[in-house]
Formats: C-alpha cells, structure tokens, sequence
C-alpha cells in the first residue's frame, strides 16, 4: 500500500473529512506501519495542507476555515490572529511565525481544533505590515549596531548593517532612537533598518513621552496650515452666530468636571415639573467651526480622538477651539447643540427634544465641591454656592431615578478602582491613589448616558443612517464557562441559545456584592465581555442593555460624536435629502472601523504611559512587601495587583515553591500536584518586590505568603485536578514551568 503524500491528499481530496480509523482501513495501513502514517499525516498538518479536526477527522485545507485579522504576538514567540471580522482568536504556534511581527495585517489557515473548540493554525500570507518604525534603545556595534524595541512583543531586535545605519553616527549607546525598518525577516535573514531620529537618553520623562507618541504612531502636532484654520475662528459668539438658536442665557446651567480639566464640552440644567424633572444637556457645537471636509476636519479625523496622557493630553482639535470658543467657559456666551428631555417620577423618558441653542455657563463646578455639598454637607461649600444647592439636589434625585431604570433593564455596571498618577514639577511620579468616583461623577454620568439614548433613539426613528457605539453579546463559549465557573460557588447563570439577558449578569453581581469571591467573579465576568465599537447598523449595548445608543456629549474630543452632531443638525434643519443618506451610508461604516481603530490605539498608548509612570514609582521599592489580590494566571505565572499602590506585576512560576503546577484554565488557577497548593483569581497574598523591568514595562513579585484564601468549595475541574494527584505510590519528578 502507498502511505505516502499523494495517497492521502488522494483519499482527502474526495471532499469529506476522513477519521483517521476510516483512513486506516482505506489505505490498507498494517499495525507496524502507522507510524510513518502518522509522521506524514501530522507533517501535512504542519506544513498547512490539510487540516485536523476533533476527534482524529482530517480533511482538505481550506475545510478548517481560513481567517484574517491582526497578528498579537506574544513575547515567548507566538501569537493570535484576531478576526477582522469578530469571532474566537486563532492560536498561532512560534514556529509559523519566524517571519511576521505583531500587529501585521495576515491571511491564516485553521490546521487543528480542539475539543474544548478552541482552533488552532497558520499564517499563510501578509496582508499589510503592521509596524514601519520602531521605537528602542540603541547599543552599537562596530560601523553599524541595534535596537532593542521597547516593546517587547515585537521579539527580535532591530539591525543596523554598515552604511545603512542612517542617524547611528548621531546617537549614543543607551539612548532611545526611533528607527525604519528597511528589510523585514525572512528565513535566515534578520530584521533590518536603518535610525530617522535620535529621541534622547531613557530616563528623560520628556522622552518617555515622546517614546510612547512615536511608537503608536500618534499625531501629535498640527501642521501651519491647520493652525491657521483654527486661529481663524473668533474667540467670542457674535450676534449673527446667535441667530436661529434657543436662548438659554437666562438659565442656570453648570458644568461639572474634574479640578485639571481645560476642555468643558456639556453643561447640565434642570427643573422640577411637579413628580416629574425636565433635564437639559447642552453639548458645544463643534460642527459648527469645524466644517467637514474642511483641513480641521480631516486632521480630527486622523486622529479620532484626544489621548490622554497622566501628564498632559494630545487633543484631537488645537487648543483654539478645544479649550477656546468651543469649550463651555463660565460667564462667557457659547454655541451648543441641546438635548432637552423629561423624565417622569419613575425616570422613565417621557418627552424630548433637540435643538441649536447659546448658553452661558453659570459656573464651573468641580466634582470634589458637588460631593461636598451634597455627600458632605459641607457648610462652607454649601454657603459659597447657595444659588446652585436646590438645582444640585434636583440633580441628584433625577441621577437616582435614571439609574434604577438602567439597573432595572440589567445595565451592568463595573465598579472597579481605578488609578489616579501624582506627577511631580519633573513628570516622576511621587504617589498611585485610588481615583475617586462619587456621587458627583455619577450624576455626569447618567445625564450623559441618557442624552446619548435619547439623541440615538431620535435618529433612529427618524430614520437616517447614523453612527451608533455598540456592545456585541459575550463570546458563547466565554459564557458557557463562566457558567460552570459560578455554579461552583452555588450560584446559578442561565445560558440559552448561547446567549444571557444583561438582567441575569447584573443580578449575578448584586448576589456576589460583599462575599468573599465578589471580586473573583467580577474580573471573570469582565473577561466575558466584548469591546465596545462604533459601528453603522445599530447592534444594540449589551452593557447597557439599551437597544440603541450612541456618543453625542463629547465633540470636542471624540470623532463619532461630531459625525453625530452633522447629521442631527441637518435633520433638524429638514436637510437630509436622498443624496445625503446614500453618501452617509457609503461613508460610515469606514468611519466607524477608522474611529474604533484609533480609539484602541489611544487606549493602548495611555494604558502603556500609565504602565511607564508606575515602573518609575517601584524603582525604589524593590524588596520591600505589599498585600496584594491575583488578578491573572497563565501557565507561566500568575499577575498581583497590590491593595495599595495600584501597581500590577508578575509572580513567575518558577520562583513558587518546587512543584509541577497545573494550570486550569477555567478556574483561573494554578494547582501544584505535590503539594496541592492552588493559587487562584482573586486570592490575597502578600510579595515581595524581586525586580523592575522597565523596558517590558513590568515589576516582577516574590510571593511571600497567602493572606486569604475564600471559604468555597472548589469548582470541578479544581477537584478533578486533585483526583488525578497521586496519593499514594511514586509522585511524578518535580518540574519547572
């Protein structure tokens, strides 16, 4: 019999997906010869030309499915291609990827799945590079030398052959260069470039900034051409820019912000009707000085969205208008865009409209002095502003009333600390604290999310084409295991058709609220969760459980409400011809991809920042011992974020007590089979800090000991883990992992 390539692609080539039994039998394979049957059959899989499904099935290439989607490497050399389209990673062994790099644009094959449905394949070709230049530190070698990325994701260093070394001559061992790559690897061949930029030296906070700005590419200063747009615009309404509009100088209107921010773009005002509360919500009317098309426009849309920095902020608009004419200043006449809605006794809408309107700022209010005058009842806060106090109370009864609705529908919310940086006069940062969020940034919050509905709504029903911020079901299988997952804490998560009501999560949190796995399930079921995009068919908000929703209350820095803000004012104006809604629906489903894209770019490049302020906080602090909660495992190691500070870090698994740990990934632990010791999600232990790796922006832990673990029972696979220990008889050799 032949067992070799062609017989196989022959048999597979009929069609259908063949058992490896069946091919056995077909191929007249005799016992001492499925060896080499099996070395050709998982050959085929390596090299992509047929596919292996569960169960032993194998089938044709191309039967498995093919993706495509952006490359996220890993920094132990594999990866996962996220689908451009939505749907589960696919895992992308080391070895198919010597000759790509993280956030390249690739076509992949599905070679493998496995039982649990989770796949598993190859890249078979590049689609677009994602990275061009990259940013690190400079080491030199004879005429030439490298760079090693600061990310360290990409995996390899950067090469800079003799004569193609461009600014090398310029730059000093240790300092951070931007550089071009000019040869991507290939085979035995290395990743090549050349220096366009000497930044500076590494631990210039400066050039830590100016780091974090080039390697995500963001842009950052406005060219003269849009400079002079923006110093155009005059710094006051005039009276012609006031025509047309609802006058609503004559009511108190406040806006409420944080004590740093410079960029004000709503106000709020309110009115008691009897049981009932009409809210106003007036947004700056940025369309009305940024003109589409215009090089304002075009230069807000490359960038989609203002970044904000512990420091300092990238505006998406120049600062003319962001903190000039289109920001709400008190005591100064400014053009806004109002949403005007009543709300009955139970916070239900029961009425709105929406108009251009000219405002004038009562007062700017912090969230600090809200608190202290309603939370407080701080009699000097109280007493400088008592012709606002009946308003700010008005305000937080209707507050109360819009989020019971919300918690009614099942609208989930995530309540988890946040960090705040204290920077000092050279950008170090001196303290992390716990950002705080009162009852003063909940009113914010409410009024803004209810506008949002209400303007969403509006043009929905209109109807005319629109942008909408949407919030995708769960991943199903994400969902099936967090149900298995809580069952073994007693509680009860119902899954049908793959699918769970909002109501049933928020319920799961308010039955968690004050046990000792709260925090333990709360970080699971964020882990659930999708990410919130733009899109141009409404897909409703899962989160929160509103079936249309949009971003309307923040145009000065955010790209899709301005989008938002144009087509309002045209149907207002009854402008909104056949021509328009062809061109719009053209035109917003690439906006909404472009924004959502840049969204994730500036999350990234703050969440990196913020990374980078809190390795230079714990440069000091290596040995000292915190008490800190797991807030990840891996099989590598598991992740802590201390109590105090903040600060996340790693406790690798080779610094645990010897043992073979296992790692159960549903449970979210790691269980050691000689010593049974299980290190979960959510527990609190104490460490010690062993080092700081700024470069891959992460402090490395010592544990030191567990503080609490939680009275529960183990969930199943937790118990199968420990059944398939050996009790008695020869223990398995201890390993390191």
């Amino acid at each position: 019999m032949r067992k070799g390539k062609d017989a196989i692609m022959r048999l597979l080539g009929k069609g259908e997906p063949v058992p490896y039994r069946q091919m056995l039998k077909a191929l007249n394979v005799s016992r001492h010869e499925r060896e080499h049957l099996d070395d050709q059959l998982d050959y085929l899989v390596e090299t992509g030309e047929i596919a292996k499904l569960p169960g032993r099935i194998y089938t044709m290439a191309g039967a498995g499915g093919s993706v495509r989607g952006k490359l996220s490497m890993h920094r132990d050399g594999y990866g996962f291609v996220m689908p451009e389209d939505g749907g589960e990673d696919l895992f992308v062994p080391a070895r198919y990827l010597t000759e790509y790099m993280n956030g390249d644009i690739v076509d992949a094959q599905v070679v493998s799945t496995r039982r649990d449905g989770k796949r598993e394949g190859r890249v078979t070709g590049i689609v677009k590079r994602g990275v061009t230049e990259i940013v690190g530190r400079f080491e030199a070698a004879g005429k030439g030398g490298r760079v090693i990325p600061d990310d360290p994701k990409l995996g390899r260093d950067l090469f800079l052959t003799p004569g193609a070394s461009g600014g090398a001559a310029k730059a000093r061992t240790g300092q951070i260069v931007l550089a071009q790559i000019t040869s991507y690897p290939s085979g035995v061949r290395p990743l090549e470039g050349r220096i366009v930029e000497v930044l500076g030296e590494a631990n210039d906070p400066e050039v830590e900034v100016l780091s974090v700005i080039k390697k995500y590419e963001l842009p950052h200063v406005f060219d003269a051409k849009v400079m002079e747009e923006a110093e155009r615009e005059p710094q006051e309404v005039s009276e012609e820019a006031r025509q047309g509009r609802v006058d609503l100088r004559e009511r108190l209107i406040v806006t409420i912000d944080g004590e740093t921010a410079r960029d004000f773009d709503d106000a709020v005002s309110v009115s008691r009707e009897g049981d009932k509360i009409r809210l106003w919500v007036s947004i700056a009317d940025v369309a009305h000085y940024v003109t589409e098309g215009s090089r304002l426009d075009t230069e807000a849309y490359l960038r989609g969205t203002s970044v904000y920095f512990p420091d300092r902020c990238i505006p998406m608009l120049p600062e003319e208008l962001s903190n000039g004419i289109c920001s709400l200043n008190p005591q100064v006449d400014r053009l806004t865009m109002t949403a005007e809605m009543l709300f009955d006794e139970s916070g239900a809408r029961v009425d709105q409209k929406f108009y251009a309107s000219v405002i004038k700022s009562s007062a700017r209010l912090t969230y600090t002095t809200v608190k202290k005058v309603l939370v407080d009842l701080d009699e000097e806060t109280i007493a400088a502003n008592r012709h606002l106090v009946e308003d700010l109370k008005v305000m937080e009864d209707l507050a109360l009333r819009l989020n019971k609705v919300r918690a009614g529908r099942g609208s989930i919310d995530f309540d988890l600390p946040e960090p705040q940086i204290i920077l000092d006069t050279q950008g170090e940062t001196t303290a992390i604290v716990r950002a705080e969020r009162n009852l003063a940034h909940r009113i914010i919050e409410e009024f803004m999310l209810a506008a949002n509905e209400a303007v969403s709504h509006f043009l929905e029903t209109t109807p005319v084409p629109s942008l909408y911020r949407i919030h995708e079901n769960p991943d199903p299988v994400k969902l099936q295991d967090l149900s298995e997952f809580v069952f073994g804490f007693g509680y009860i998560l119902k899954v049908v058709d793959e699918k769970v009501s909002p109501n049933a999560l928020q319920k799961l949190l308010e039955e968690v609220a004050g046990k000792p796995e709260e925090r333990l399930i709360n970080e699971v079921l964020l882990r659930c969760m999708k990410q919130a995009r733009y899109s141009a068919e409404n897909l409703g908000h899962f989160g929160l459980a509103a079936a249309s929703y949009t971003h309307f209350t923040s145009p000065i820095r955010r790209y899709p409400d301005l989008v938002v803000h144009r087509i309002l004012k045209r149907v207002l104006a009854g402008k909104m011809n056949k021509a328009d809604k062809d061109r719009l629906e053209a035109r917003l489903p690439e906006t909404a991809q472009h924004t959502s894209k840049r969204e994730r770019v500036a999350m990234e490049a703050e969440r990196e920042m913020v990374d980078l302020k809190k390795m230079q906080f714990m440069r000091d602090k290596i040995g000292e011992e915190y008490d800190g909660y797991i807030t990840g495992v891996a099989p590598f190691g598991f992740f802590v974020e201390l109590v105090d500070l903040f600060v996340e870090g790693m406790v690798p698994v080779a610094t645990l007590p010897q043992d073979y740990y296992v790692h159960l990934e549903k449970s979210h632990a790691l269980v050691g089979e000689r010593s049974r010791a299980m290190y979960r999600i959510a527990d609190k232990i104490r460490v010690k800090v062993a080092g700081v790796n700024e470069p891959a922006r992460q402090v490395e832990f010592a544990l030191v000991g567990t503080l609490e673990k939680r009275p529960v029972e183990p969930i199943a696979d937790v118990r199968n883990a420990y059944q398939r220990i050996p009790i008695k008889g020869k223990r398995p050799k201890p390993k390191r992992r």
